[in-house]
């Protein structure tokens, strides 16, 4: 069974999706919102993404963009812009495949089987991220440098992960609150710094110092 992402904005396509999905045996996760949708999918850990390109306030092509750039998770685009300038576009900023609606079920599974057995592989030797010499196991949740590790807590890892991934890329204040709570309305400013100071103490353990760099006013990069 694999965890997979659906980005759809038609409710009843999206219930079509979620039925035929669930039938073949997959888990089907839904975003909360269709704001931070690259964040909220990456956080959700699923072993592929099914994106549509027509989402209200923003354009699939740069969800797909924002996704590659920082994950290596599968990405099949469905959707009825079929023209063939948008699937050059859509396989050129990371899509792995594209499939025109209307779509058939069963070569759509097909489809994401044959992506699934071919990445499959690849997410197990990739659960280790390293960055800057420092390596991060995320199925273990264990930091690791120069031969000594250390476990971190859940937001420890959310936070560290989001950061490594983007390797240097500023990654804003409201990007990170969005992984850790769902929801940056109900959390302040002093919160996040909190966490992030925690964050730095704990690598600081392993002799890691001055890996997270602060960027006032944009947020934060590795």
């Amino acid at each position: 069974m694999a965890r997979i992402f659906v980005i759809e904005d038609d409710e009843a396509v999206r219930t079509q999706l979620a039925i035929l999905l669930q039938n073949a045996g997959h888990e089907v996760i839904e975003p909360s919102s269709f704001k931070y949708l690259a964040t909220e999918a990456i956080r959700s850990n699923p072993h592929l993404v099914l994106l549509d390109l027509g989402l209200p306030g923003t354009d699939g092509q740069y969800v797909a963009r924002e996704l590659r750039q920082r994950s290596d998770i599968p990405i099949v685009v469905l959707t009825s812009r079929a023209s063939e300038l948008d699937e050059l576009m859509s396989l050129s900023l990371g899509a792995d495949d594209f499939i025109a609606k209307p779509y058939n079920g069963q070569v759509l599974l097909a489809h994401i089987d044959a992506i699934l057995r071919r990445t499959q592989s690849a997410r197990e030797a990739g659960r280790c991220i390293s960055w800057k010499n420092l390596t991060l196991d995320v199925l273990r949740s264990i930091a690791s440098y120069e031969g000594k590790s250390i476990e971190l807590t859940k937001n420890e890892l959310r936070t560290l992960e989001l950061l490594m991934r983007g390797e240097g890329a500023v990654i804003s204040r409201e990007e990170i609150m969005e992984a850790l709570w769902d929801s940056d309305s109900f959390v302040d400013d002093n919160t996040l710094t909190v966490n992030m100071n925690r964050l730095r103490q704990t690598l600081g353990r392993i002799g890691v110092n001055d890996y997270i760099t602060t960027h006032r006013g944009r947020g934060y990069s590795a």
